[in-house]
């Protein structure tokens, strides 16, 4: 057999050598040529859930290829965000969630992957306050009576949640401290099966997102009491805030982004981040949004740098607050 030449050799290492980085190119390029999936860590009928559905919709124009929304729950999320930091980087499964699943769980669960290392950020959505709501009989009518109820009736009431060491869940455990009150908390698979219990007056109280409880409140079969931010919601201006109610600096919100795996092709997720921008940046999206409480965050911070330094941020807030309340998953 003829021996090769050293040049020759190189050169054809070389082309071998670059033949994978040319084929990731052209199938980056080529992206997206099937359908994309976006995983959802919560049951349907969250804003979660809603929001995730919205962008999908709106996506599959931008993009040109079906956008479906699969709702994967167990473990507060968990299973949901570690199988898309799991999946395989080309753009084809994306995480939506929120402070909940991509912040919080990261101090309350030993989790098999990391929120700031196996995930790549694409876009912050958009935020929106809790709303504090109790069911129809409930005695007290405003924010001061149903405090006095509850420190007149100490552990006797309960507040139901989307999951234990949820954003929710520290929701109540901020209020209990902030009020002097104690009550029990009920975890469930979503926050949609908690306030329908709410409805039935299985349990007295939600701090829930507004896409769950404000058809409720609207429908008279639960009380609203505030909003867990510093103005009101456009959507429901006739509920004053915990601030102007008697609670001064109750604020907590809950923010929402698009994750992909970590590795995904800089051009893939450049690609994802403009179609989202579009979407957010559509009159019938930003109705749609702002109907479900939501405020979209301007455009220099839909980018996936301002997210990626934002989930830093929240994770150094929070982590050491929710660590320091011995806050545990089960």
């Amino acid at each position: 057999m003829k021996r090769l030449g050293r040049r020759q050799f190189l050169h054809l290492a070389a082309g071998a050598t670059a033949l994978p980085t040319v084929s990731r190119i052209a199938w980056a390029q080529a992206y997206p040529s099937r359908p994309i999936t976006i995983v959802v860590a919560f049951p349907p009928g969250g804003a979660t859930d809603v929001i995730g559905r919205v962008m999908a919709e709106r996506l599959k124009s931008s993009l040109g290829q079906p956008v479906i929304v699969e709702n994967v729950t167990g473990a507060a999320g968990t299973l949901a965000v570690g199988r898309v930091a799991r999946a395989a980087p080309d753009g084809y499964m994306l995480s939506i969630g929120q402070n909940g699943s991509h912040v919080v769980r990261g101090a309350t669960y030993a989790l098999p992957y990391d929120l700031l290392n196996d995930l790549e950020p694409v876009a912050l959505l958009s935020t929106g306050p809790f709303v504090l709501t109790a069911r129809k009989t409930m005695p007290a009518n405003d924010l001061k009576g149903l405090i006095a109820w509850l420190k007149a009736n100490p552990d006797k009431a309960t507040q139901g949640h989307a999951g234990t060491g949820g954003l929710a869940h520290i929701a109540g455990v901020f209020f209990q401290r902030e009020t002097g009150t104690r009550f029990g908390f009920v975890p469930y698979r979503g926050i949609a099966p908690a306030i329908q219990d709410l409805v039935a007056g299985q349990i007295d109280m939600a701090i829930s997102d507004p896409v769950a409880s404000l058809p409720q409140v609207r429908a008279g079969t639960i009380k609203a009491y505030g909003v867990t931010a510093k103005t009101r919601l456009t959507s429901a201006p006739d509920i004053p805030t915990l601030h102007e109610a008697g609670l001064p600096g109750f604020d907590i919100s809950q923010w929402h982004g698009l994750w992909l795996p970590k590795g995904t092709p800089k051009s893939i997720i450049a690609k994802l981040n403009a179609a989202v921008m579009n979407a957010l940046a559509d009159p019938a999206v930003r109705a749609r949004l702002a109907d479900l409480g939501q405020e979209i965050f301007p455009r220099d911070r839909q980018t996936p740098e301002a997210l990626g330094a934002f989930q830093k941020a929240e994770i150094e807030k929070w982590w050491p607050i929710i660590k320091a309340a011995n806050i545990k998953g089960e």
